[in-house]
């Protein structure tokens, strides 16, 4: 009696051209190197200087693979050049809640030396390409596998020698590697169309910032520089404090069952269960969280980086945040765009000293603020152009949104699933 035939170990979407082909294997990755994986510098980062080395660190590696730092910054060290990265090379997070996260260099990005937090990996691109491995550290088996290695009491992390022993899915084709390029080549393309969606998005988010500075007036000034038409020989716009607009709301006697929200600067307040947040509740903590009702504004930890968020939901919050609430007139989305405005938020930053992150503002200190208030048809016209607005971003970061999900859908039919066994 005969054992059964292993299912064959290909892609469910394999290119045509490829479909004849024979069967891909599962080849450790330190295989694929030129060299070992290394660890990058120990040493601290420091404010940027053009005099000093640019370094990439995890924190300056997005959700998508990308350098983006916030801020930019340097090492103050004279740094080998083995310690930069090269073309083709490609650095994994080994610690923390980031491990597995990876970034392909990029020669647009600028000479870059990696800290110690990464580990870099070589390619040989006579077997391997790092467009190939990239696409690959971006599909559920690598996350999979990530999971399974980082398992640990303490603190998740993957080691060089970890990394090294990948079990990467890889076509037969390693002379040539034909197959390896129509994949890379695919996946590119794709990455090239969601990063001009990308700039897309961020040229109106500019857009939007400037169009913002003009509708509401600058500081000392009393009618914004760019004003409707319709509104161009009207009164100057008033200035009344915060408390004669918002009342501070202190409910803590709501109904059960009404959703937790999480105050967030992405997503204003929202309720917990529909965004990624992790931050643990306990039934007699919710008892003491203060009820939000639609429309109602509320002081984040943020709030003098213009974390102001505003209620689309009735639902508590934790007792730690200032509720606000309008008393009456005005249109709650104008007070929304209000509170974004570049203005606005100097002007709080300028009024308030000693907060720092971790502190809110208090109703008192918010209470005394100034804020440019038209009568209520121009802050309707206000309202209207910058909602407009808003709706042509959502619009494309849903795009931008719905090609990721599509690469995500790509990624996990062009390499095949791991035959599982005691090591996966």
């Amino acid at each position: 009696m005969t054992a059964d035939k292993p299912p064959p170990f290909v892609p469910k979407l394999r290119f045509p051209e490829f479909r004849d082909a024979p069967d891909w294997e599962e080849v450790s990755l330190g295989t694929l190197l030129v060299r070992a994986p290394d660890y990058g510098v120990n040493a601290a980062a420091v404010p940027f200087s053009e005099t000093l080395p640019t370094y990439i660190r995890i924190t300056d590696i997005n959700d998508d693979g990308q350098f983006a730092p916030y801020p930019r910054v340097s090492v103050d060290i004279d740094a080998p050049d083995e310690k930069y990265l090269t073309d083709g090379d490609i650095v994994l997070a080994r610690t923390g809640a980031s491990v597995g996260k990876s970034y392909r260099y990029r020669e647009e990005d600028g000479p870059l030396v990696y800290a110690g937090f990464l580990i870099r990996v070589k390619p040989n691109p006579e077997r391997l390409l790092s467009q190939f491995l990239a696409a690959y550290l971006s599909t559920w088996n690598y996350w999979d596998w990530v999971r399974f290695t980082s398992a640990r009491s303490g603190q998740p992390g993957i080691n060089a020698t970890e990394y090294a022993s990948i079990p990467l899915p890889l076509p037969p084709d390693r002379r040539i590697l034909a197959e390896q390029k129509r994949i890379a080549d695919c996946l590119t393309s794709l990455d090239s169309l969601i990063a001009a969606e990308g700039r897309k998005l961020e040229t109106l988010r500019q857009h939007r910032q400037g169009l913002m500075q003009q509708l509401f007036p600058q500081p000392g000034e009393t009618v914004p520089r760019l004003r409707f038409p319709e509104f161009r020989d009207a009164e100057e716009w008033s200035t009344p404090r915060g408390d004669t607009l918002f009342d501070s709301i202190n409910n803590r006697s709501a109904a059960p069952g009404l959703p937790v929200l999480a105050i967030t600067q992405e997503h204003g307040a929202i309720p917990r269960d529909q965004i990624d947040y992790h931050v643990a509740v306990t039934a007699k903590s919710v008892a003491s969280y203060k009820e939000v009702c639609e429309g109602d504004f509320i002081i984040s930890l943020r709030s003098f980086q213009g974390g102001i968020e505003h209620s689309r939901y009735h639902g508590v919050c934790s007792p730690a945040y200032v509720i606000l609430r309008r008393k009456g007139g005005g249109i709650d989305h104008f007070f929304r765009h209000l509170f974004k405005s570049e203005r606005f938020i100097q002007q709080l930053t300028r009024n308030i000293e000693g907060i720092r992150d971790g502190k809110m503002i208090t109703y008192a200190q918010f209470s005394e603020q100034l804020m440019p208030v038209p009568q209520p048809p121009e802050q309707q016209c206000v309202t209207t152009c910058l909602s407009s607005l808003e709706d042509v971003l959502a619009a494309q970061a849903r795009k931008i949104d719905a090609l990721k999900t599509h690469k995500q859908g790509l990624l996990q039919q062009l390499f095949p699933v791991w035959r599982r066994n005691d090591n996966h």
